[in-house]
């Protein structure tokens, strides 16, 4: 069967800017609406529990980004395999690498879960609980994580579903997920008076649900795509090794990302413990509940790009993806623009909506707000530029720049700044951070297209 007449979508033919909207669309609204409940249910929780209730899920963050980061690695490997695969017409070769992704993070995702909840108070001490918070992060993280397997079906199936030319079914498993995390949190902690325990239990049943959708459209409705146990069956280990190394290698930036967002939560909570203290960590944690929509909106940005480059990057349509890489990094640079005049001129409304004028914990972060604004359109752009050369399969150029935001410079910024600068020195390490990686990310762009024209 041919591939390209079987998508709603030809990724090959029609129009670039259709294509793009496409996608776009369905995605942003998707991946806004998850990045949306995060926010509100962050102010169920300021509001219902406060700023202790803030900074104990925030402790956990760093937990979400890892398995986060796992799913989004092999979800967009197997993306921009697979797609591959379609643009060659070897349909076979990408349902057996759809198959080894979700079937190797099922079985990572389920040991690392029962591990932690075999020792969940190592855990919290582990990502910085303090003894007041301990035993709210232990509560939180016992009945959270049995839905992690499902978070990573969902992240690696919305992939697969909006390359199977499905958007608005990937849209939809998000808004599902979202609405449900919303009802269950507001009946958790303002009617039934449940507490950490009951935000938990709203959170996990809502992805149990959304990670299922995604599995059942893969499984018995995806027009190319179908997850097939029989092609693994009939594969060599050998085979089945090299996908997983393959789609690793690919989505490996994917995963740095997310450990640059839980490097971020990390160190931030450590440090705003030491200079600031609970109080501290709760305003730091209305910084991290706003930061998954500048992720969400640069990643909804970027993946509705990588199937269009990918598939024409295969199929050498340079010229084709020389349109769409001008498109995204306009509407990247947009969208940075207005939300860091969001954060500038607007942080007290922003903080506000978390947790009450008289917490502790909200002059910290009005006044922090400023400075972490002026990150903000340089996160957007480097992860746009990273998706960019994961999509060209130019991976010397994603790794590079993601150890650069995760760890090369963020680390030394969240230590040394507060030395030099005082308290506005911790706002300002992911800010510094991403504008040195700036310019090394426009560096590799224009390098790429020196190549291009060789």
């Amino acid at each position: 069967m041919n591939s390209e007449k079987s998508l709603t979508m030809d990724l090959g033919k029609d129009n670039v800017t259709s294509l793009f909207f496409k996608l776009f669309v369905p995605t942003l609204f998707g991946l806004l609406s998850m990045a949306a409940v995060t926010a509100i249910n962050g102010a169920f929780v300021g509001h219902g529990i406060g700023s202790d209730g803030l900074a104990a899920v925030n402790i956990t963050v760093p937990l979400w980004m890892i398995f986060s980061g796992l799913g989004l690695m092999l979800g967009s490997g197997c993306s921009v395999v697979a797609s591959t695969m379609l643009a060659n017409h070897k349909i076979d070769k990408a349902r057996l690498h759809v198959a080894v992704a979700f079937s190797f993070a099922t079985v990572i995702t389920i040991a690392v879960s029962v591990l932690v909840m075999c020792f969940p108070s190592s855990t919290a001490r582990l990502f910085g609980a303090s003894d007041h918070l301990l035993p709210l992060v232990r509560i939180y993280l016992i009945f959270a994580m049995p839905c992690f397997v499902f978070q990573m079906w969902s992240a690696i199936g919305l992939f697969i579903i909006r390359l199977d030319g499905a958007p608005k079914v990937a849209m939809w498993c998000n808004i599902i997920t979202a609405v449900l995390t919303l009802t269950g949190d507001w009946l958790m902690i303002f009617v039934l008076d449940k507490g950490i325990g009951g935000v938990a239990i709203s959170t996990c049943i809502a992805i149990v649900i959304g990670g299922l959708i995604a599995a059942i459209y893969i499984l018995f409705y995806a027009r190319q795509l179908k997850f097939s146990l029989k092609s693994i069956r009939h594969s060599s280990v050998t085979t089945i090794f090299q996908s997983i190394i393959y789609q690793c290698k690919i989505g490996s930036s994917s995963l740095l990302g997310e450990l640059m967002l839980a490097t971020l939560a990390f160190v931030g909570n450590y440090v705003f413990m030491r200079y600031l203290g609970d109080n501290g960590v709760g305003a730091f944690g209305i910084a991290c509940y706003y930061t998954p929509f500048l992720f969400m909106i640069s990643n909804a940005i970027i993946q509705s790009a990588q199937p269009i480059i990918s598939y024409n990057h295969a199929n050498k349509a340079f010229e084709r993806v020389a349109r769409i890489e001008r498109m995204l990094f306009l509407i990247a640079t947009v969208a940075g623009v207005f939300l860091t005049l969001l954060f500038l001129f607007l942080p007290d409304v922003l903080v506000h909506f978390f947790v009450g004028k008289d917490d502790a914990a909200a002059p910290i972060a009005i006044n922090g707000f400023k400075y972490f604004a002026s990150g903000i359109l340089f996160f957007m752009f480097n992860v746009c530029v990273v998706g960019y050369f994961q999509s060209l399969e130019k991976m010397q150029y994603a790794l590079v720049l993601m150890i650069m935001r995760s760890f090369v410079i963020l680390i030394p910024a969240f230590l040394f700044l507060p030395r030099i600068v005082g308290i506005s020195g911790i706002w300002l390490a992911m800010p510094v951070s991403e504008a040195i990686t700036l310019v090394v990310s426009v560096i590799f762009l224009l390098k790429n297209k020196k190549q291009i024209k060789i």
